[in-house]
């Protein structure tokens, strides 16, 4: 446990030195739990995005996407039940008056051994609610002025489902699909990036024939697990079913899937059955008829609901950890004595912020010049980074550590024979490449 523990902590400095991740508001002391992504992080973040809606939505024929607020309706958290529904049972320590989830017993004992020598009273648990209550306009006293702060993107595509329909023209099974921020008040939060009060969720709603949910439930299990072991190669993956009694109020059945971190197996995606449980309801409280009707017998039904959805800053963060690697002793392709230890970043190519870089072996303007065409020249195709200084190992380590897939080395042979040396990170491979050719030898290795 004790290495796991060692891994988190280098991969957390490692994402604050090299510009991944960075505590929030930190000139004024922070703020717990909240963060900032820095130029590779966002990069990083970006990619995982696209990669997700790649798969979940650009390579099917039955998605299509939306994008929807933030703040809502409050009805909209009325009839999904989230107002009287979406609480986690609170529990405080009567020594020290911290305030823990009671369904985490781990977490509770591991508070009495540290704070109080494994000793501690706890008060009886309370029901919490996890949706941030906001104000709309001048006056807080107004009970019309009260919203709430989406605490999942779920409902935006139930509320706008009929729209949705007339719009796209598609016909059951179909699905809903979006990326954006959630809020939830989180009792307990931790793990650096896995648990915050503010984070991304990509998630869907896919709409079915009641009768057919089951069979699409699994469908969709099977491609999540493909998805992420295949293409965000996280290979620590298994699937925990939820028992009756602890599912969401929405729930008919939920798996979800986890990758093992260093505390232990936790959650990156989850799959839910949520029947008709939310357009039943928003039909109700609206009055509205949002039912499907089927245009070849033309009946008119309230379409069950399957859900795959995932946070997509702790799957960030399990990609990180999946990709960290230390060489004791360290490993080079020049002549240099390396007595460190080296990092590299084995990121998948898709997922890399940075996918080439570019380094003339000397600040001489005659090397310098041609280096920034070339740059230039790949620029248009992906996201590349220019080094100058140091050592060209040192330069290899440096774009190592943040999981750069391949290095172009431009040097004074290259002034003469056109070519430059390609170096591959995983392989160490050094290949001389023609300059003219280099874009088409990179379409071939980058996605």
């Amino acid at each position: 446990m004790g290495q796991k523990i060692d891994l988190m902590e280098k991969v957390v400095n490692l994402c604050k030195r090299r510009g991944f991740i960075f505590p929030g508001s930190e000139i004024y002391g922070g703020l717990a739990n909240s963060y900032d992504y820095g130029h590779l992080g966002n990069e990083l973040f970006n990619n995982i995005a696209s990669l997700w809606w790649k798969k979940f939505v650009q390579e099917r024929e039955d998605m299509v996407g939306i994008r929807g607020p933030i703040i809502m309706n409050p009805k909209v958290w009325e009839a999904s039940g989230h107002i009287s529904n979406f609480t986690d049972p609170l529990v405080e320590c009567k020594i020290c008056h911290e305030r823990l989830r009671a369904d985490k017993p781990e977490e509770m004992e591991a508070h009495a051994k540290e704070a109080h020598k494994g000793k501690t009273e706890w008060t009886e648990a309370k029901a919490f609610n996890l949706l941030f209550k906001t104000f709309i306009g001048a006056t807080e006293e107004d009970e019309k002025a009260v919203a709430y702060l989406r605490g999942e993107l779920a409902q935006t595509m139930f509320t706008d489902f009929k729209q949705i329909l007339e719009t796209s023209r598609k016909k059951l099974p179909f699905g809903v699909a979006q990326i954006g921020k959630a809020f939830r008040n989180e009792i307990t939060t931790g793990n650096f990036i896995f648990r915050t009060k503010e984070f991304t969720i990509a998630e869907l709603e896919y709409f079915v024939k009641p009768g057919t949910e089951d069979k699409h439930f699994k469908e969709w299990a099977d491609f999540m697990e493909k998805v992420l072991v295949e293409d965000f190669k996280l290979k620590k993956i298994k699937r925990y079913v939820h028992p009756k009694d602890s599912l969401a109020h929405y729930s008919k059945g939920t798996v979800d899937f986890h990758y093992e971190f260093p505390w232990g197996w936790d959650e990156v995606f989850g799959l839910s059955s949520r029947t008709d449980f939310d357009l039943k309801n928003h039909e109700q409280l609206s009055g509205k008829n949002i039912r499907y009707k089927d245009p070849e017998t033309g009946e008119e039904l309230l379409p069950y609901v399957v859900e795959p959805t995932g946070g997509l800053d702790r799957l960030m963060l399990a990609v990180l950890l999946n990709s960290y690697e230390e060489i004791k002793g360290g490993r080079t392709t020049t002549t240099e004595a390396v007595k460190e230890e080296e990092i590299i970043l084995r990121l998948p190519k898709a997922l890399a912020p940075i996918k080439i870089a570019v380094l003339p072996l000397s600040r001489k303007d005659e090397l310098i010049k041609p280096a920034f065409e070339i740059l230039h020249s790949l620029q248009k195709h992906w996201m590349c980074q220019f080094d100058e200084t140091g050592s060209i190992g040192k330069r290899y380590r440096r774009q190592d550590e943040i999981g750069t897939p391949y290095c172009v080395t431009i040097d004074f042979d290259s002034l003469e024979d056109k070519k430059v040396t390609v170096r591959d990170r995983d392989t160490m491979q050094q290949d001389r490449i023609a300059i003219d050719e280099l874009v088409n030898y990179f379409k071939e290795k980058l996605p």
